[in-house]
């Protein structure tokens, strides 16, 4: 049976991507040392020291079927900590809780994409390099992707008011992520401000990835429906968020989306028919994190101690840009496959080659030219990897 056309073209996933690259070739250890992983965005920071509890207080939750949206006690957490991280109100019908953003990332673009767009296929916006979901959603709703270079150029962001207008008038989603992954930009107030004004424009929806908004180096990250609201214009966005980051909670597969009333009836509604709400006793743990500020503020501490520890020790390298928001470093190399082959071989560290993480377009592919590196270890792991990493790929140069 011949695989849909609609997915034959999308290349194998990045991690399976690393694990062929890298086949064959010895890790190079000193004695007593262990390979340094450093590709995946999996925290390693401690868990809340209440999850065990509430998730033991909640087990027995496990006998019954759970609410399809999300409990009310989960949902009003969800609004109140929206409305103390960015000062708007967002009632428990603007919410649905999601098995980690990746669900409602993709699921968003099944239930809100139309099928023509002004009579024509619609296109749908991502940024290049982006988190691949936002390519599998655009394949699965037959819409037309448009990779958009997010490169130091435009600031590691999507410029998309610079696209033609009669492309503009075919699109139906425009994917943003801020921090953005992997480059750590964050999109300004002036930034969202003028993608929501374009897709008032020319009526299209705004994907705010925000998953990374919690790990920062300065000032909090705006939110685009904080400033969609603030704009008259909370219609146009739907958000994403999760406890993956925020709470060194991947395992847990916690998120929400937020937008409007009828936006996220229709997610509702879709999940409803090919959705897994999150377990009780998961919706338990979710709303007390949700509650806890103090565990986020922590952790936080310990990524602007590894922004500092990035920035001493790869701060004179040609093209080195400081971390805003997230944890990747967004290193510039010759050619990213090669570095990656090359601190393996050498040094026992795994990164992931950029060119992973984005899509050639005309023969160019922006992320070529790059490493990601997860700053997801301690403090004193990280300084020892990264100025291991400097001495292979930059002071040989």
């Amino acid at each position: 049976m011949a695989i849909p056309e609609r997915f034959s073209n999308l290349p194998d996933y990045a991690f399976p991507r690393l694990r062929t690259l890298l086949s064959g070739i010895e890790p190079g250890l000193k004695a007593g040392e262990a390979p340094m992983v450093m590709t995946i965005g999996e925290p390693r920071h401690a868990m809340p020291d209440f999850v065990a509890r509430v998730m033991a207080d909640n087990i027995g939750q496990f006998a019954k079927y759970p609410p399809n949206e999300g409990t009310a006690g989960l949902l009003d957490a969800i609004g109140d900590w929206l409305g103390l991280r960015y000062g708007i109100e967002v009632g428990r019908d603007r919410i649905m809780a999601l098995n980690g953003t990746r669900e409602g990332l993709f699921n968003a673009a099944l239930a809100l994409c139309p099928e023509h767009k002004n009579g024509r296929r619609p296109a749908v916006l991502l940024p290049n390099p982006f988190y691949q979901v936002y390519a599998v959603a655009a394949a699965a709703v037959q819409a037309e992707p448009v990779f958009v270079p997010a490169t130091p150029a435009t600031g590691n962001l999507p410029d998309y008011a610079a696209l033609p207008p009669e492309l503009l008038e075919r699109v139906a989603i425009a994917y943003l992520c801020s921090p953005a992954n992997p480059q750590g930009a964050i999109a300004g107030r002036d930034d969202l401000e003028t993608l929501l004004t374009l897709a008032e424009r020319h009526d299209f929806l705004v994907f705010a990835d925000e998953c990374y908004s919690e790990i920062y180096r300065d000032a909090p990250p705006p939110g685009a429906l904080a400033v969609a609201t603030g704009m008259g214009l909370a219609d146009r966005v739907v958000m994403f968020n999760s406890l993956s980051k925020r709470s060194n909670l991947p395992g847990l597969r916690s998120g929400f989306a937020a937008g409007s009333t009828s936006n996220i009836a229709q997610l509702r509604r879709l999940r409803s028919y090919a959705g897994a709400p999150l377990p009780l006793p998961a919706q338990a743990v979710s709303e007390a994190a949700w509650r806890d500020e103090a565990h986020v503020t922590a952790s936080r501490a310990l990524y602007r101690e590894k922004y500092d520890i990035a920035d001493r020790v790869l701060g004179q390298v040609s093209g080195y840009r400081p971390v805003e928001g997230g944890f990747f470093l967004w290193l510039p190399v010759a050619d990213g496959e090669e570095a990656a082959m090359r601190l393996w071989s050498r040094a026992g560290i795994q990164v992931l080659p950029g060119a992973y993480l984005s899509r050639d377009v005309g023969g160019q592919n922006p992320g070529r030219g790059f490493i990601r590196v997860a700053l997801v270890a301690t403090p004193r792991e990280t300084e020892a990897a990264l100025t291991r990493l400097r001495e292979v790929l930059y002071d040989d140069d």
